[in-house]
């Protein structure tokens, strides 16, 4: 599913494609999954687990500012590289959950799964004199993620974005945002 949305989107991505694909047969889809919004909903849920196991499990190992901000930037930068399809569905799921509530319903959901999660981890830092936070940690979470899915949407549309320009001034703002000087 999530190549095929890379590939022609949803509305494209029809039980036949991905069937084809995924080299099953429709009804065996069907009688799993029910609709294709369930599909949809199934992959994103795993893709964002593993994520959320992957960058936890670097943000808890991180000992530093720099590892910290770090953790945040190889990620997106790895999703870009080498996961384009989670980025294509999550601003596919994004336009399709405005005429699904289901759907607005289970991303909205992840994302607040991943912000709790992320902003624990980010307490914590600040516990252990990692870095100070200058704002709410949720609040600092949701605009990192803001930044970083409207920054991989940017590259993907216009492939000449000047990235390491990009990149520098984002890693700026997140040193801000993490690094409260008393």
């Amino acid at each position: 599913m999530r190549e095929s949305v890379a590939e022609v989107g949803i509305a494209g991505s029809t039980f036949e494609r991905v069937a084809a694909k995924a080299g099953v047969s429709r009804g065996l889809l069907h009688y799993y999954f029910g609709t294709k919004e369930r599909l949809l909903v199934e992959v994103i849920k795993a893709d964002t687990e593993i994520r959320i196991e992957e960058l936890g499990g670097t943000l808890r190992a991180a000992r530093t500012l720099d590892e910290v901000i770090g953790a945040f930037f190889s990620t997106f930068q790895t999703t870009l590289r080498e996961q384009r399809g989670y980025v294509y569905m999550v601003s596919e799921l994004f336009v399709a959950g405005r005429h699904s509530p289901e759907l607005q319903r289970e991303l909205g959901e992840l994302y607040s799964r991943a912000r709790v999660e992320f902003a624990e981890i980010l307490r914590q830092k600040e516990r252990e004199g990692v870095m100070k936070l200058r704002f709410d940690a949720e609040a600092v979470i949701s605009y990192l993620f803001s930044a970083g899915d409207g920054g991989a949407i940017q590259q993907l549309t216009d492939p000449t974005l000047d990235l390491i320009a990009t990149t520098d001034a984002a890693i700026e703002v997140a040193r801000f945002l993490l690094s409260a000087d008393d």
